[in-house]
């Protein structure tokens, strides 16, 4: 333990709460978001419609987030979209005495950007209520000590002043969660754990058929952090706890916030706990000069967003932190992607790996438990290396069938995410578990894509068991030997009998290419649904979802069709292909797609998350512009002011040569585009 900590004075909140201050209910109706922030307190019925799916996006749009203090206060809100307008502007809601902010279902969905409840705390609100809350978005509030509920009876006792029992948000929760509540935070909570002060409960659980997810809980379960033991003989959902974590990583937006918090609470000479089992990346912003505006640039936001990169370099040389950084001597572009590249060169079947990116479940592909953090888990991870977890509920995804050639693992997603269970945010926190025979004869690529979109679905985390693909993978790509392969995955499978709250099945073999409409990748369709035809601006094809080795060979396959064919990107149409790694683009340039790229007129780019994050060539300029897209996620501001539609990597190349949002149907020694 580091001694600063020793003797820091630590205590629980007072028993009863009192918050002065206003309601500020995010409506669907921009009039009355106008009028709250010019002073009227709305007598709010829930006949006035609140907005849904609010995600972290439109509450700190990306370049926001190139700030990491106080000064984020002045930001919530900036991107909310009610109707068509975005009726939120800077400083409006920290001017406005709000103390309480009012949302619909799945509030806080898509990154895991602890800025975004950050800037709600620094603007005055100390409480967000919301009909559903997303997983990490909750989990990001409870660590900074913002309140949050989903009873809205608790907002009328805020507007008459009353003193609230603190009881009132620690009800339901399990032991740990209540005392993170009552501490005011993780860091206080943790410094009473590690002194003392607070006893962690015991698991208990009686042998019992576990999921594979379980599994990983049981073996990682911190029993004493003192002595270092861990892992027990069975966990179940619901059970609260610690477990050690074998990898731990974090990018730029993250790094800098952390660093700070850590140099404040802990020292600015103390040094992190096991630094060789955390990475640091610069792989967001790394084209952002690329795609700011030059309005932007006047603010000095890209000065602002640079202080970014030298804050995370200069901590990771004094800590002695790998670091995967930018490429430099006048590149543009990254090392990898982070989550890209803890799949291809780190995750290990059976470890429990965070990461301060709601996409980390990518490597879930290789049956690991990878779950995305707030900036303050990750800060208090560099002192513990554990992380705290309720063990969540699974529910299992089963892909039957015969798979057509032409779909991919991102139509099954798409069809996925438009499903009920998931649309209703039933699945919030859940671990979603993909079997079949569909899964189970993708690659690792095309597996990281479904866990990747875990995060899509709201799911605290996405696994497949391992099998022997990822033996291969392993031997293939790691140069590891098979038997030691082999031994890394036995015993990782769910045992028969073991328990989910759903179990949903998809029939592969019906399946036709998918497309989800601007606003939410829940807004599935199948194209042929489209109905009158969608002409394209943009085109972009990569990130870490879609940058992986075998969605560049699905690329090149359409293009190479096409240029045998004499065909072209379709004038007016900008297409674009980044990797998402260095390892990716060598093995492009090794197969020769680079000059498939260029000879179809598409361009090829260096590694970086790019337009996916609103920071690279991709991006839309003008609400008018349309994109297909293959990122994982198409919120409002995501990636421009345009539409933007996402696909799979096969559809995206079709609509490039096409100019219009189009399927691709193989065919013997042609493709065709209808």
């Amino acid at each position: 333990m580091p001694p600063s900590l020793l003797a820091r004075p630590v205590a629980r909140l007072p028993e009863y709460v009192r918050l002065s201050g206003r309601v500020l209910y995010l409506t669907e109706d921009p009039d009355l978001i106008t009028r709250q922030l010019a002073g009227e307190d709305l007598a709010w019925s829930p006949a006035i419609k609140l907005r849904d799916n609010i995600s972290t996006d439109e509450i700190t749009p990306a370049y926001i987030c190139y700030y990491f203090d106080d000064t984020l206060g002045e930001f919530p809100y900036l991107g909310l979209k009610a109707g068509d307008e975005f009726p939120i502007g800077r400083g409006s809601v920290k001017r406005g005495g709000f103390v309480a902010s009012a949302a619909g279902k799945r509030r806080g969905k898509g990154s895991s950007r602890e800025q975004s409840p950050y800037a709600e705390m620094r603007a005055g609100i100390q409480l967000v209520a919301g009909e559903s809350i997303e997983r990490i978005y909750h989990e990001n509030c409870q660590n900074l000590g913002i309140l949050t509920t989903t009873d809205f009876t608790v907002l009328e006792r805020v507007k008459r002043g009353e003193a609230i029992p603190l009881a009132v948000f620690t009800d339901g929760e399990g032991q740990i969660t209540r005392d993170i509540i009552e501490y005011g935070g993780l860091f206080n909570y943790n410094v009473a754990r590690l002194q003392g002060a607070v006893t962690v409960p015991e698991v208990s659980t009686a042998p019992r058929p576990m999921t594979i997810a379980e599994k990983i809980f049981a073996r990682h379960w911190v029993v004493d952090a003192a002595a270092g033991r861990t892992g027990v003989a069975a966990v179940a959902p619901s059970d609260e706890g610690f477990v050690v974590t074998d990898i731990r990583f974090s990018h730029e937006y993250v790094t800098p916030m952390a660093a700070i918090f850590f140099e404040q609470y802990v020292g600015k000479d103390e040094a992190l706990n096991d630094p060789a089992s955390i990475f640091f990346f610069r792989d967001h912003l790394t084209f952002l000069r690329e795609a700011m505006t030059p309005e932007r640039i006047a603010e000095g936001l890209l000065d602002i967003a640079n202080q970014l990169e030298i804050k995370q370099r200069e901590f990771a040389a004094a800590r002695g932190v790998k670091l995967y950084g930018e490429l430099g001597l006048g590149r543009l572009g990254s090392e990898a992607i982070c989550h890209s590249k803890i799949l291809e060169v780190h995750a290990l079947p059976g470890q429990i790996i965070i990461g301060s990116d709601s996409h980390t479940p990518h490597a879930g592909a290789v049956g690991c438990i990878a779950f995305g953090v707030g900036t303050t888990a990750i800060f208090n991870s560099w002192i513990t290396r554990d992380v705290r977890v309720q063990v969540p509920h699974s529910f299992r995804v089963v892909v039957r069938g015969r798979k057509p050639d032409h779909i991919t693992a991102k139509d099954i997603m798409l069809q996925l995410l438009r499903h009920p269970y998931v649309k209703n945010g039933e699945a919030i926190g859940q671990v979603v578990e993909y079997g079949g025979e569909v899964v189970e004869a993708l690659s690792v690529d095309e597996r990281a894509t479904m866990t990747n979109m875990a995060a899509e679905v709201g799911a605290f985390t996405g696994i497949i068991a391992p099998d022997d693909r990822t033996v291969d993978f392993l031997v293939e790509q790691r140069g590891m030997a098979r038997a030691e392969a082999v031994r890394l995955c036995e015993g990782l499978f769910s045992d028969p009998g073991a328990e989910y709250v759903k179990e949903i099945e998809i029939d592969a073999s019906a399946l036709k290419p998918m497309v989800a409409l601007p606003g939410d990748p829940g807004n599935g369709r199948e194209i042929g649904e489209l109905g009158e035809r969608v002409t394209i601006d943009i085109a972009y094809a990569g990130s870490c979802t879609a940058g992986k080795r075998e969605d560049m060979d699905m690329y090149a396959r359409v293009f190479r069709e096409a240029t045998n064919r004499g065909r072209q990107v379709a004038p007016g149409v900008r297409c674009y292909i980044q990797c998402g790694s260095q390892d990716v683009f060598r093995y492009c340039q090794a197969q020769g797609y680079d000059r498939v790229f260029a000879q179809v007129g598409a361009t090829f780019i260096e590694p970086s998350c790019g337009a996916c994050i609103n920071a690279g060539p991709g991006v839309s300029r003008s609400k008018g512009e349309v994109t297909i897209s293959a990122i994982n996620r198409n919120f409002p501001g995501r990636s421009g002011p345009g539409q933007l539609y996402l696909a799979s990597p096969y559809t995206v190349a079709a609509s490039a040569l096409a100019g219009y949002i189009t399927a691709w149907e193989p065919e013997p020694a042609t493709a065709r585009v209808v």
